[in-house]
Order: C-alpha cells, then structure tokens, then sequence
C-alpha cells in the first residue's frame, strides 16, 4: 500500500481516539430519557452541563469534522466518481438519468447555485449529510460510542460511503433511524425513511424489516413465528423469480447487468454467523426477555439488543438465500450494520474476566484483519478508494 492509505488509517486512529472522550448519550434502550453512563457525560442530577459533558460534544463534533472532511475534499476518488459527474450533467442538461428525484432536485439546485459542472460542492454536500447521520446515530444509540465507531470504521461502511454516495446516504439514514423504531416513534421512523427514498428507493425494504425485528423483539416467540419466518425463508428459496421481478420493477437496468451475478458474499456470512454464535453465549445476560428477576431498565436494554439481534438474523438469511437479487450485500447492510450497537452492547454487559478480554480481543483482531483486506482491496479497479486524492493537495 502507498502512503494516501495513512489517511485512511490516520484517521481510523484519530476518531477513535476522540471517540474515548465521547461518553455515551444513548438511553436505555432508546426508549427512555434516563442515560447510561451520565457519569461519563458528566451530567448533574439537576441537568446541569459540565467540563466532562462540554468535552463530549467538542470531541463528537471534532469526529464529524474529521471525517466530513476527508469525505468532502476527496476528488476522483471510486469507482463512480466520474460517473457521477456525467450524471450531474445530465440532470442540468433535464435529460434522464436513473437516480431518484430527491438526489436529481439537490443537483441541479447546487448547479445552478455554484456553476454548471461545479461537481466538488455537490459531493461535499453529500458528504456531510452521510457524516451528519452516521455520527447522529452513534449519538442516539451507542452504549460505547469508541468501540461503535470502530466497528463503523473498521468495517468499511464509513469508507465505502466514498463510493455509491446515493446508496451509503440513505443507509446512514436507515441506522438512523433505528433510534425512533426503538422508541416506538413509528410515524417518526417511516417520515425519515420516506425522506431517504428520494435519494435511493431500496430503503423502503427497512420498513417491514425493522417493524417485524422490534415486534418480534418484544414477544415471546412462539411455534408461528417460527412458521412464518421458515416460510419467508422457503419464499426466497422457491420464488426467486417473483422476487427478481420487484427488484426489476424498481431498478431495471440491474436485469442481466455486471451486478446481476448470484455471487454469495461469504464474508457478509461470517460476521452473521460470528455475531449471532455471540449473541448465543450472551443470551442470558443481554437478550432474554423480561420476568420477575430482570429489572425494568433490563428488560429495555435487552430490547434494543433483541431488535439487532433480530436484524442479524433476518440479514444471515438474505445472503446465502438472497444471492439472486442483484447488489445483495446492500440488502443485507440495512440489517447488518445494527452490528456496531449490538457487539458493544453485549460486550459491555459480560463480567468481567478473561473470557470477557477474549471476546473483546477476538472482535478487535477479527475486523481489524477486515480492515487491513479492505485496504489492500480499494486498489481494484471495481472500487477504487485508493489512491486518495483531494482538491487541496492534488
């Protein structure tokens, strides 16, 4: 690797490190107002602000910078960058172009605000919007936001919002909005999912997705649930192509495109499999749902546990059994990426000793050599991440 991959590193390292300083503003499950950690923010019992609150905030908003700015000062940097450049003018010149109409009115508003073929401010702009949600959603929900962002930073979903910017704005939006499903704020949640569907319309499959996980998150499970989860597993097997057809429907250039493959992501697999096999050894602890001698404030916390759980689960079956729908890995990362909360949060709620360290350890190994692939992967001409070039340098 050559040295613009120090920025991506660097970077990893900085935000990390401030993200220590940021204590956790997440409630209890997200559905209350009482906070986790109010030690750590510093909070008085009388709501009062202090140093350690205060020194939160600058560090979260010193991340937002941080990241916003590689993102927004990147030139020629993915796959589609140039693409979408030819995209923008396209939509100036009103001829058709694939995109929703939210994403082509921002263009050709910040066209005719900066300039025709003015590309730099339109990525910014999209840039800080993608940062915007993703550090609002460690706000709303991390119980350990330097871990969390890690897990974001390491797993890749920060940096290949560098790439597909349409796609990676409404998936910070979908984590986003996970906060007000956990509140039970429905009508919240679907506005803010209604609003990402101008930018790309596969956001809409979060709806039924993350209902059904919060529903099933607060039952107990019984033998038809299981019935109908196993004939919604034997639909994606058996029906393929009526599912093919919707997917069609909405985005037909996908039909026999270079992304209409069938390939199976095996990696996507292995962190489902890998992140449930630990939801399976924490179960007692961090999802089980509530009786006599579970506290209250567990039985919330374990919710939201739950909830990602459930994501996993809905996630581990669409790969192997969704391979058929093109670009599936964007499908399941409306699910999967809950793993930046879940992963912590059961983590956290282990006692403390060895096995605790070992898990913490195995975790930070296992997305570490992650990330170290993906590096050593953004060179290739289907992704393109690296080199990094940006306007002020290059």
């Amino acid at each position: 690797m050559e040295s613009s991959a120090l920025v991506y590193v660097g970077l990893t390292v900085m935000t990390v490190f401030l993200g220590c300083f940021v204590g956790s503003f997440c409630p209890v499950g997200g559905v209350t107002g009482e906070h986790i950690r109010r030690d750590s923010l510093g909070e008085h019992a009388g709501g009062g602000i202090t140093r350690g609150y205060a020194r939160g905030c600058v560090a979260e908003f010193a991340i937002f910078c941080l990241l916003a700015g590689v993102s927004a000062c990147r030139i020629a940097v993915g796959n589609d960058y140039w693409v979408y450049r030819f995209n923008f003018r396209l939509i100036a010149q009103e001829r058709h172009v694939s995109s929703e109409f939210g994403f082509n009115l921002i263009v050709k508003w910040m066209q005719q605000l900066f300039g025709y073929d003015n590309y730099l401010p339109i990525f910014a702009l999209f840039s800080l919007l993608t940062v915007w949600f993703f550090v609002r959603a460690l706000h709303g929900q991390a119980v350990d936001y330097a871990f969390s962002l890690f897990l974001l930073m390491t797993g890749g979903y920060y940096f290949n919002s560098l790439n597909t910017v349409r796609y990676y704005l409404a998936l910070a939006i979908a984590l986003y909005s996970m906060q007000y499903v956990l509140r039970g704020e429905y009508g919240k949640f679907i506005l803010w999912i209604l609003f990402g569907c101008i930018f790309h319309k596969s956001i809409l499959l979060v709806i039924p997705v993350y209902l059904a996980a919060h529903l099933l998150s607060k039952a107990k499970l019984r033998p038809w649930h299981y019935a109908v989860g196993g004939a919604l597993l034997l639909s994606l097997i058996f029906c393929q192509n009526f599912y093919r057809e919707i997917v069609f429907y909405f985005y037909p250039y996908y039909r026999d495109s270079a992304f209409d493959t069938g390939d199976i992501s095996w990696i996507n697999i292995a962190k489902c499999v890998a992140t449930l096999v630990l939801c399976g050894i924490c179960y007692g602890r961090s999802l089980q749902t509530g009786g006599e001698n579970v506290e209250n404030r567990d039985n919330r916390y374990n919710g939201a546990n739950r909830f990602y759980f459930f994501l996993n689960v809905a996630g581990l079956a669409v790969y192997p059994c969704g391979s058929f729908i093109p670009e599936v890995s964007r499908v399941g990362y409306y699910m999967i990426i809950s793993q930046i909360f879940l992963i912590p949060a059961l983590l956290r709620q282990m006692p403390k000793g060895w096995f605790r360290g070992l898990c913490y350890g195995g975790v930070i190994g296992a997305f570490l050599c992650y990330f170290v692939m993906m590096l050593r992967g953004m060179y290739a001409t289907d992704i393109r991440l690296l080199p990094y070039l940006n306007w002020i340098f290059n």
